[in-house]
C-alpha cells in the first residue's frame, strides 16, 4: 500500500447534488489503477482549517498509521471516477451535502487544496462467463455505475437502476443497445430508500440466475434487506452478486457503536471470530440483523 498527496486541480459541478474534483500533482504520479470499475480509495482530508495541510498516515502492512506526534486526519471512502496518464489525473465525485466531513469539503475545494489517498481496492467482480448484469444504486454508487458500464463488454446485457434524489441528477451514461437506464426519483438522504425494492423488482427467479450477476451500492441500512434477498430468498452463491454499502442514514452512527457497553461489542465481534468456513455474506447478514436489533 502507499499514501498519496494528491493536490486539487479543478472542481467541476456536475449536479446540483454532485461534485467533480480532481487530483494531480507529484505526490500521485506513482498512483495505480486497479482497472475496476467499482475501484475505491480511502481519503483522507485535511485536520485543521489550512486547506492545502494534511496529516498523511504512514504505511503499515496493509493499513496505515498516524506519526506519533501528528494529527489523524479525518478519513472516509469514495469510488474513483476516472484515472488518465501523462500526467496522472484522479477523479473523484463527490455527493455535496452541509453535515459531515467531504461533503463541505468538496462544496469548498479549489485548485491547491490538497487531499490524501491510498492504493486504490474494487471490489466488482463478475464471473468471467456472464450474459448479464443488474446494476442498482443511489447518487453515491452513480460514478461506479457509470465507469462499470463504459468498461462493459459489447454483447452483455446491462440493466441500470439508479435512485436520485431529482431529475437534474440524471447524469449521462456512455450506453450501447445492450444497455438500458432506469431513473427513479427519491431516497438519497431526502426520503425513504427504494432499493430494496427496486432490486426485487428486476431481479427473481424470471432471470437466468446462473449466467449473471447483480452489483447494487449505496444506502447501508437500505441494502441490508438487499444481500439477504440475494443470498437467502435467490440462493445466489457470493460470486453473482455484489452488495456494497456507502453511507448511513443513521445520524452519528460511529460514535453510537463506540458507545455500545463493551459486553455488546464483544458478541459482534463473536459473530465474525466464532464461525470457521463459513462463507463471508452469509455472517455479513447475521452481523447486520444484529445490528437491526441494536438499533444501527
Amino acid at each position: 500500500m502507499k499514501i498519496h498527496r494528491g493536490i486539487v486541480t479543478a472542481s467541476t459541478p456536475l449536479s446540483p447534488n454532485l461534485i467533480r474534483i480532481t487530483l494531480g500533482g507529484p505526490g500521485v504520479e506513482d498512483f495505480v489503477s486497479t482497472g475496476t470499475g467499482d475501484e475505491y480509495v480511502r481519503v483522507f482530508f485535511p485536520h485543521g482549517a489550512d486547506p492545502t495541510e494534511v496529516s498523511l498516515p504512514v504505511p503499515a502492512g496493509d493499513w496505515w498509521e498516524t506519526p506519533e506526534g501528528s494529527p489523524q486526519a479525518p478519513m472516509r471512502t469514495y469510488t474513483i471516477s476516472a484515472v488518465r496518464q501523462d500526467p496522472v489525473e484522479i477523479d473523484i465525485d463527490f455527493v455535496v451535502h452541509e453535515a459531515g466531513v467531504a461533503g463541505p469539503w468538496a462544496a469548498r475545494a479549489r485548485p491547491g487544496h490538497v487531499l490524501g489517498l491510498n492504493s486504490p481496492t474494487g471490489l466488482y467482480t463478475p464471473p468471467a462467463d456472464i450474459d448479464w448484469q443488474v446494476l442498482v444504486a443511489d447518487l453515491t454508487g452513480l460514478p461506479a455505475v457509470r465507469r462499470i458500464v463504459a468498461q462493459t463488454p459489447r454483447g452483455r446485457r446491462t440493466r441500470v437502476v439508479l435512485e436520485v434524489p431529482g431529475e437534474q441528477d440524471r447524469i449521462s451514461i456512455e450506453t450501447n443497445d445492450d444497455v438500458t437506464v432506469t431513473w427513479v426519483m427519491g431516497g438519497n438522504g431526502h426520503g425513504p430508500s427504494a432499493l430494496g425494492r427496486l432490486v426485487r423488482s428486476v431481479v427473481d427467479e424470471r432471470l437466468p440466475l446462473d449466467q449473471g450477476y447483480i452489483w447494487v451500492a449505496g444506502e447501508t441500512v437500505a441494502l441490508r434487506d438487499v444481500r439477504k434477498y440475494l443470498r437467502k430468498e435467490l440462493g445466489l452463491p457470493a460470486t453473482r452478486f455484489k452488495v456494497v454499502g456507502y453511507w448511513t442514514p443513521i445520524a452519528a452512527w460511529d460514535e453510537r457503536f463506540a458507545a455500545l457497553p463493551a459486553s455488546v461489542q464483544q458478541e459482534l465481534d463473536a459473530i465474525w471470530s466464532t464461525v470457521e468456513d463459513a462463507e463471508p455474506e452469509d455472517v455479513q447478514i447475521r452481523f447486520e440483523e444484529q445490528l437491526d436489533r441494536l438499533g444501527l
